[in-house]
């Protein structure tokens, strides 16, 4: 059974790092959940406050992901619009550009942030916006976005170091 939370665990681990990226997948909670799975194993035992600490910022990290784009897009003078495109360019870059054979493919820097920045560009000129006020609204967004993004990746790297610590000290 430990072996299986171990494997668990690692599975969550990894999927939370890509969840960090992507959108849909929550990344940081996984690999909370991750870490919890090795807690309840033989590998590791990590103490409660720790445990307490780092859900905590787990669920900061997923509020402050959903207010961030906003804040961003508000401060370079968009709209919500300007947040939905940039989520919707994430998604079309990130699954329909390898679906259309480009090299760049599913982890592809274009995909993931050229993406959120023309979708972001996009859905301000579809709420009315002219040219240079969507570019400055889409670069407020792609900020957003990309500081959102870079917080849930740096969370869920710190969960999977100590997971992968733990489970090396127990093995060696």
């Amino acid at each position: 059974m430990d072996y299986l939370l171990a494997i668990l665990g690692g599975l969550c681990m990894l999927v939370g790092i890509v969840g960090s990226i992507l959108p849909g997948l929550p990344g940081p909670p996984i690999s909370y959940l991750g870490l919890l799975l090795v807690h309840w194993s033989r590998f590791a035992q990590f103490r409660l406050n720790m445990l307490v600490v780092w859900a905590i910022i787990v669920v900061f990290v997923a509020v402050l992901d959903y207010v961030v784009p906003i804040w961003g897009t508000k401060q370079f003078g968009g709209t919500r619009a300007g947040v939905r495109g940039s989520t919707i360019g994430l998604i079309v870059g990130v699954l329909l550009l390898p679906m259309l054979g480009i090299v760049l493919g599913p982890f592809g820097l274009f995909g993931i942030l050229g993406g959120p920045f023309i979708g972001a560009w996009l859905g301000e000129r579809y709420a009315g916006k002219n040219p240079d006020q969507a570019l400055r609204a889409a670069i407020g967004s792609f900020i957003g976005f990309l500081a959102g993004t870079m917080m849930k990746l740096a969370v869920s790297l710190v969960l999977a170091f100590y997971f992968f610590r733990a489970i090396l000290q127990a093995v060696f």
